[in-house]
Protein backbone atom coordinates (compact mmCIF):
# COMPACT_ATOMS: atom_id res chain seq x y z
CA UNK A 1 0.00 0.00 0.00
CA UNK A 2 2.52 2.36 1.28
CA UNK A 3 4.53 2.20 -2.10
CA UNK A 4 2.26 4.26 -3.98
CA UNK A 5 2.68 6.82 -1.13
CA UNK A 6 7.00 6.36 -1.20
CA UNK A 7 9.55 5.55 -3.36
CA UNK A 8 10.76 2.87 -1.20
CA UNK A 9 13.76 1.76 -3.43
CA UNK A 10 14.97 4.80 -4.11
CA UNK A 11 14.65 5.53 -0.15
CA UNK A 12 17.49 2.03 -0.41
CA UNK A 13 19.26 3.69 -2.80
CA UNK A 14 19.81 6.60 -1.63
CA UNK A 15 20.77 5.53 1.50
CA UNK A 16 23.47 3.25 0.05
CA UNK A 17 24.82 5.60 -1.78
CA UNK A 18 25.76 8.12 0.83
CA UNK A 19 26.55 6.09 3.89
CA UNK A 20 29.96 5.18 4.18
CA UNK A 21 30.75 1.17 4.37
CA UNK A 22 32.79 1.92 7.79
CA UNK A 23 35.86 1.07 9.29
CA UNK A 24 38.47 -1.13 7.31
CA UNK A 25 38.64 -4.73 8.37
CA UNK A 26 40.30 -7.39 6.52
CA UNK A 27 37.72 -10.95 5.81
CA UNK A 28 38.98 -12.68 8.55
CA UNK A 29 38.78 -10.11 10.85
CA UNK A 30 34.78 -9.26 10.13
CA UNK A 31 33.99 -13.02 10.45
CA UNK A 32 35.66 -13.13 14.22
CA UNK A 33 33.56 -10.28 14.77
CA UNK A 34 30.27 -11.51 13.71
CA UNK A 35 30.70 -14.91 15.11
CA UNK A 36 31.97 -13.33 18.63
CA UNK A 37 28.68 -10.61 18.80
CA UNK A 38 26.49 -13.74 17.77
CA UNK A 39 28.17 -15.86 21.04
CA UNK A 40 28.02 -12.76 23.01
CA UNK A 41 24.13 -11.99 22.51
CA UNK A 42 23.56 -15.86 24.32
CA UNK A 43 25.73 -15.32 26.93
CA UNK A 44 24.07 -11.65 27.24
CA UNK A 45 20.36 -13.47 27.57
CA UNK A 46 21.71 -15.56 30.21
CA UNK A 47 23.09 -12.21 32.06
CA UNK A 48 19.72 -10.37 31.29
CA UNK A 49 17.73 -13.49 32.19
CA UNK A 50 19.31 -13.99 35.68
CA UNK A 51 19.20 -10.14 36.29
CA UNK A 52 15.70 -9.18 35.71
CA UNK A 53 13.92 -11.61 36.30
CA UNK A 54 12.21 -12.10 32.47
CA UNK A 55 12.91 -14.45 30.41
CA UNK A 56 12.27 -14.24 26.78
CA UNK A 57 10.82 -17.54 25.06
CA UNK A 58 13.04 -20.18 24.15
CA UNK A 59 11.97 -19.95 19.98
CA UNK A 60 12.90 -16.32 19.94
CA UNK A 61 14.98 -15.63 16.71
CA UNK A 62 18.66 -15.33 17.13
CA UNK A 63 20.26 -12.04 16.82
CA UNK A 64 20.96 -10.70 12.90
CA UNK A 65 24.32 -9.50 12.55
CA UNK A 66 24.28 -6.75 9.96
CA UNK A 67 26.44 -3.87 8.04
CA UNK A 68 25.03 -0.90 7.14
CA UNK A 69 23.35 -1.40 4.08
CA UNK A 70 22.12 -4.34 5.61
CA UNK A 71 20.60 -2.48 9.00
CA UNK A 72 19.28 0.06 5.97
CA UNK A 73 17.53 -2.56 4.14
CA UNK A 74 16.00 -4.02 7.46
CA UNK A 75 14.36 -0.40 8.75
CA UNK A 76 12.91 0.49 5.62
CA UNK A 77 10.93 -2.54 6.14
CA UNK A 78 9.93 -1.51 9.40
CA UNK A 79 9.35 2.25 8.16
CA UNK A 80 6.96 0.36 5.45
CA UNK A 81 4.99 -1.28 8.64
CA UNK A 82 4.90 1.85 11.30
CA UNK A 83 4.09 4.27 8.36
CA UNK A 84 1.34 2.39 7.19
CA UNK A 85 -1.23 4.28 9.41
CA UNK A 86 0.05 7.77 8.23
CA UNK A 87 -0.70 6.24 4.50
CA UNK A 88 -3.82 5.17 5.24
CA UNK A 89 -4.99 8.25 7.03
CA UNK A 90 -3.41 10.47 4.07
CA UNK A 91 -5.73 8.48 1.58
CA UNK A 92 -8.90 8.72 3.48
CA UNK A 93 -11.42 9.37 1.02
CA UNK A 94 -9.82 10.62 -1.35
CA UNK A 95 -9.57 9.60 -4.98
CA UNK A 96 -7.28 7.02 -6.09
CA UNK A 97 -6.21 9.21 -9.37
CA UNK A 98 -4.74 11.94 -6.83
CA UNK A 99 -2.17 9.80 -6.04
CA UNK A 100 -1.48 9.16 -9.77
CA UNK A 101 0.38 11.64 -12.47
CA UNK A 102 3.72 13.35 -12.27
CA UNK A 103 2.97 16.01 -9.63
CA UNK A 104 2.27 12.33 -7.48
CA UNK A 105 5.28 10.52 -8.77
CA UNK A 106 7.51 13.27 -7.87
CA UNK A 107 6.18 13.26 -4.56
CA UNK A 108 6.73 9.71 -4.22
CA UNK A 109 10.63 10.32 -5.22
CA UNK A 110 11.21 13.29 -2.76
CA UNK A 111 9.60 11.36 -0.04
CA UNK A 112 11.90 8.33 -0.84
CA UNK A 113 14.94 10.69 -1.32
CA UNK A 114 14.16 12.08 2.68
CA UNK A 115 13.78 8.59 4.12
CA UNK A 116 17.22 8.24 2.20
CA UNK A 117 18.58 10.75 3.88
CA UNK A 118 17.41 10.12 7.44
CA UNK A 119 18.47 6.40 7.02
CA UNK A 120 22.07 6.72 5.65
CA UNK A 121 22.71 9.30 8.55
CA UNK A 122 21.14 7.07 11.16
CA UNK A 123 23.06 3.63 9.34
CA UNK A 124 26.39 4.84 10.98
CA UNK A 125 25.21 5.83 14.47
CA UNK A 126 23.10 2.80 15.31
CA UNK A 127 24.81 0.14 17.54
CA UNK A 128 22.09 -2.26 17.77
CA UNK A 129 18.22 -2.30 17.70
CA UNK A 130 15.07 -4.48 18.83
CA UNK A 131 13.02 -4.15 15.75
CA UNK A 132 9.52 -3.96 16.71
CA UNK A 133 7.81 -3.07 13.47
CA UNK A 134 8.02 -5.76 10.30
CA UNK A 135 5.73 -7.18 7.88
CA UNK A 136 3.97 -10.66 8.46
CA UNK A 137 6.40 -12.60 6.80
CA UNK A 138 9.46 -11.35 8.88
CA UNK A 139 8.13 -12.78 12.08
CA UNK A 140 6.77 -10.56 15.53
CA UNK A 141 10.50 -9.33 15.98
CA UNK A 142 14.13 -9.31 15.49
CA UNK A 143 17.47 -8.03 17.12
CA UNK A 144 20.08 -6.83 14.72
CA UNK A 145 23.28 -5.56 15.81
CA UNK A 146 25.20 -3.23 13.21
CA UNK A 147 28.93 -4.32 12.98
CA UNK A 148 30.92 -1.69 11.42
CA UNK A 149 29.26 0.39 14.03
CA UNK A 150 30.71 -1.46 16.60
CA UNK A 151 33.73 -2.02 15.57
CA UNK A 152 34.25 1.97 14.77
CA UNK A 153 32.59 3.06 18.32
CA UNK A 154 35.26 1.16 20.05
CA UNK A 155 38.28 2.07 18.34
CA UNK A 156 36.88 5.34 18.74
CA UNK A 157 36.62 5.19 22.23
CA UNK A 158 39.77 3.18 22.22
CA UNK A 159 38.49 0.83 24.82
CA UNK A 160 38.17 -3.48 25.44
CA UNK A 161 36.54 -4.58 22.26
CA UNK A 162 35.47 -8.27 23.69
CA UNK A 163 34.04 -5.94 26.95
CA UNK A 164 32.18 -3.04 24.62
CA UNK A 165 30.52 -5.67 21.96
CA UNK A 166 29.38 -7.76 25.70
CA UNK A 167 28.25 -4.65 26.61
CA UNK A 168 26.39 -3.86 23.48
CA UNK A 169 24.83 -7.17 23.74
CA UNK A 170 23.27 -6.46 27.12
CA UNK A 171 21.63 -3.69 26.21
CA UNK A 172 20.07 -4.71 22.83
CA UNK A 173 19.04 -8.47 24.06
CA UNK A 174 17.50 -6.37 27.54
CA UNK A 175 15.60 -4.68 24.57
CA UNK A 176 14.43 -8.22 23.10
CA UNK A 177 13.34 -9.61 26.44
CA UNK A 178 10.76 -6.61 27.45
CA UNK A 179 8.87 -6.94 23.87
CA UNK A 180 9.17 -11.40 23.90
CA UNK A 181 8.90 -12.26 27.69
CA UNK A 182 6.01 -9.38 28.00
CA UNK A 183 2.92 -10.78 25.63
CA UNK A 184 0.67 -6.81 25.41
CA UNK A 185 4.50 -4.74 25.15
CA UNK A 186 4.35 -4.73 21.31
CA UNK A 187 0.46 -4.47 20.74
CA UNK A 188 0.43 -1.32 23.16
CA UNK A 189 2.69 0.36 21.26
CA UNK A 190 0.94 -0.34 17.60
CA UNK A 191 -2.00 0.94 19.70
CA UNK A 192 -0.36 4.07 20.69
CA UNK A 193 1.05 5.13 17.19
CA UNK A 194 -2.18 4.63 15.69
CA UNK A 195 -3.56 7.25 18.41
CA UNK A 196 -0.77 9.40 17.81
CA UNK A 197 -1.80 9.37 14.04
CA UNK A 198 -5.36 9.37 14.57
CA UNK A 199 -4.64 12.46 16.64
CA UNK A 200 -2.34 14.27 13.37
CA UNK A 201 -4.02 17.04 11.50
CA UNK A 202 -2.68 16.49 7.96
CA UNK A 203 -4.45 18.72 5.91
CA UNK A 204 -2.27 20.57 4.21
CA UNK A 205 -3.07 24.28 5.20
CA UNK A 206 -2.81 23.42 8.75
CA UNK A 207 -0.03 21.30 8.84
CA UNK A 208 1.65 24.74 6.79
CA UNK A 209 -0.06 26.74 9.57
CA UNK A 210 2.35 25.13 12.34
CA UNK A 211 5.17 24.65 10.40
CA UNK A 212 5.41 28.66 10.04
CA UNK A 213 4.33 28.67 13.40
CA UNK A 214 7.20 26.66 14.70
CA UNK A 215 9.90 28.35 12.56
CA UNK A 216 11.04 30.33 15.95
CA UNK A 217 11.98 27.09 17.65
CA UNK A 218 13.17 25.90 14.68
CA UNK A 219 15.61 27.89 14.46
CA UNK A 220 16.42 27.74 18.38
CA UNK A 221 16.92 24.09 18.68
CA UNK A 222 19.34 24.30 15.23
CA UNK A 223 21.62 27.02 17.40
CA UNK A 224 20.97 24.75 20.45
CA UNK A 225 18.76 26.88 22.63
CA UNK A 226 15.86 24.88 22.24
CA UNK A 227 14.87 21.67 23.78
CA UNK A 228 12.24 20.52 20.78
CA UNK A 229 12.61 18.20 17.96
CA UNK A 230 10.80 18.94 14.41
CA UNK A 231 8.43 16.24 15.03
CA UNK A 232 7.90 18.15 18.87
CA UNK A 233 7.49 20.93 16.57
CA UNK A 234 4.80 20.14 14.32
CA UNK A 235 2.61 18.30 16.32
CA UNK A 236 -1.06 18.65 17.06
CA UNK A 237 -2.37 19.39 20.72
CA UNK A 238 -4.31 16.28 20.15
CA UNK A 239 -0.83 14.56 19.53
CA UNK A 240 1.35 16.00 22.95
CA UNK A 241 -0.61 13.83 25.21
CA UNK A 242 -0.28 10.92 23.55
CA UNK A 243 3.63 11.64 22.88
CA UNK A 244 3.58 12.15 26.48
CA UNK A 245 2.48 8.65 26.99
CA UNK A 246 5.15 7.40 24.26
CA UNK A 247 7.88 9.75 25.89
CA UNK A 248 7.32 8.05 29.03
CA UNK A 249 7.53 4.10 27.79
CA UNK A 250 10.78 4.94 25.46
CA UNK A 251 12.37 6.24 28.74
CA UNK A 252 11.42 3.35 30.58
CA UNK A 253 12.60 0.71 28.40
CA UNK A 254 15.54 2.67 27.58
CA UNK A 255 16.40 3.35 31.15
CA UNK A 256 15.68 -0.39 32.24
CA UNK A 257 18.27 -1.15 29.55
CA UNK A 258 20.90 1.08 30.49
CA UNK A 259 20.01 -0.10 33.94
CA UNK A 260 20.25 -3.88 33.22
CA UNK A 261 23.73 -3.13 31.23
CA UNK A 262 25.23 -1.39 34.26
CA UNK A 263 24.03 -3.70 36.41
CA UNK A 264 25.08 -6.85 35.18
CA UNK A 265 28.33 -4.97 33.51
CA UNK A 266 30.79 -5.31 36.65
CA UNK A 267 30.45 -9.02 37.46
CA UNK A 268 31.35 -9.72 33.92
CA UNK A 269 33.25 -6.49 32.08
CA UNK A 270 36.46 -5.55 34.25
CA UNK A 271 36.48 -2.47 32.07
CA UNK A 272 32.86 -1.16 32.30
CA UNK A 273 33.94 1.93 34.52
CA UNK A 274 36.21 3.06 31.25
CA UNK A 275 33.60 2.07 28.52
CA UNK A 276 30.92 4.32 30.35
CA UNK A 277 32.97 6.87 31.23
CA UNK A 278 34.24 7.50 27.48
CA UNK A 279 30.79 6.20 25.79
CA UNK A 280 28.91 9.00 27.83
CA UNK A 281 31.41 11.63 26.66
CA UNK A 282 30.70 10.88 22.96
CA UNK A 283 27.26 10.02 23.41
CA UNK A 284 26.12 14.01 22.72
CA UNK A 285 27.83 13.78 18.85
CA UNK A 286 31.41 14.57 17.69
CA UNK A 287 30.61 17.35 16.02
CA UNK A 288 28.35 20.61 15.11
CA UNK A 289 26.79 19.23 11.94
CA UNK A 290 25.58 15.99 14.26
CA UNK A 291 24.91 18.00 16.79
CA UNK A 292 22.38 19.67 15.23
CA UNK A 293 21.00 16.94 13.01
CA UNK A 294 20.68 14.89 16.23
CA UNK A 295 18.60 17.68 17.88
CA UNK A 296 16.63 18.12 14.97
CA UNK A 297 16.04 14.27 14.90
CA UNK A 298 14.78 14.22 18.14
CA UNK A 299 17.89 12.00 18.93
CA UNK A 300 18.92 14.49 21.60
CA UNK A 301 15.42 13.83 23.79
CA UNK A 302 16.82 10.07 23.35
CA UNK A 303 19.79 10.90 25.44
CA UNK A 304 17.52 12.86 27.99
CA UNK A 305 15.33 9.45 27.77
CA UNK A 306 18.33 6.79 29.03
CA UNK A 307 19.30 9.16 31.55
CA UNK A 308 15.61 9.96 33.37
CA UNK A 309 15.26 6.18 32.54
CA UNK A 310 17.65 4.51 34.44
CA UNK A 311 17.11 7.01 37.33
CA UNK A 312 13.64 5.94 37.45
CA UNK A 313 14.14 2.08 36.99
CA UNK A 314 17.11 2.56 39.81
CA UNK A 315 14.96 4.36 42.43
CA UNK A 316 12.15 1.88 42.18
CA UNK A 317 14.40 -1.06 42.14
CA UNK A 318 16.38 0.57 45.78
CA UNK A 319 12.75 0.66 46.92
CA UNK A 320 10.89 -2.09 46.04
CA UNK A 321 13.59 -4.89 44.70
CA UNK A 322 13.41 -6.30 41.15
CA UNK A 323 10.29 -7.67 41.79
CA UNK A 324 8.96 -4.92 42.77
CA UNK A 325 9.99 -3.01 39.56
CA UNK A 326 8.34 -6.10 37.28
CA UNK A 327 4.88 -4.93 37.83
CA UNK A 328 5.69 -2.44 35.74
CA UNK A 329 5.03 -4.75 32.97
CA UNK A 330 1.93 -6.56 34.03
CA UNK A 331 -0.59 -4.28 32.27
CA UNK A 332 -0.34 -0.85 30.71
CA UNK A 333 -2.44 0.45 33.00
CA UNK A 334 0.87 0.15 35.23
CA UNK A 335 3.54 1.91 32.76
CA UNK A 336 5.04 4.92 34.93
CA UNK A 337 3.17 8.17 33.08
CA UNK A 338 5.86 11.00 32.36
CA UNK A 339 5.40 12.63 35.21
CA UNK A 340 6.67 9.62 37.24
CA UNK A 341 9.38 9.09 35.40
CA UNK A 342 10.66 11.76 37.22
CA UNK A 343 9.03 10.86 40.30
CA UNK A 344 9.43 7.08 41.13
CA UNK A 345 7.78 7.56 44.35
CA UNK A 346 4.82 8.58 42.92
CA UNK A 347 4.69 5.56 40.66
CA UNK A 348 5.29 3.14 43.81
CA UNK A 349 2.40 4.56 45.35
CA UNK A 350 0.06 3.99 42.91
CA UNK A 351 1.16 0.59 41.61
CA UNK A 352 2.19 -0.35 45.21
CA UNK A 353 0.83 1.91 47.49
CA UNK A 354 1.82 3.73 50.39
CA UNK A 355 3.43 0.98 52.36
CA UNK A 356 5.94 0.82 49.63
CA UNK A 357 7.56 3.83 50.74
CA UNK A 358 10.51 1.82 52.58
CA UNK A 359 13.95 0.57 51.08
CA UNK A 360 13.88 -2.62 49.47
CA UNK A 361 16.29 -4.62 51.96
Amino acid sequence: MSAEMVDWDLAVATARRLVSPGPQVSAADAAAVVAELRQLSIEADGHVRRFTGLASPPDAPPVAVVDRNGWVTSNVQGFRVALSPVIDKLRGDRPAAAFRGPAAAAGRRITGVQIGLLLSFLASKVLGQYEVFLPAEAGSGRLSLVAPNIVATERALDVNPHDFRLWVCLHEVTHRTQFTAVPWLKEHVESELRAFVDASELDPAALLARLRGALGGLVDAVRGRGDLSVIELVQTPGQRVVLDRLQAFMSLVEGHAEYVMDGVGPDVIPTLSVIRRRFDQRRGGVGPVDRMLRRLLGLDLKMRQYAEGARFVRAVVDRVGMDGFNRVWSAPETLPTRAEIGDAGAWIDRVHGAAAATPAG
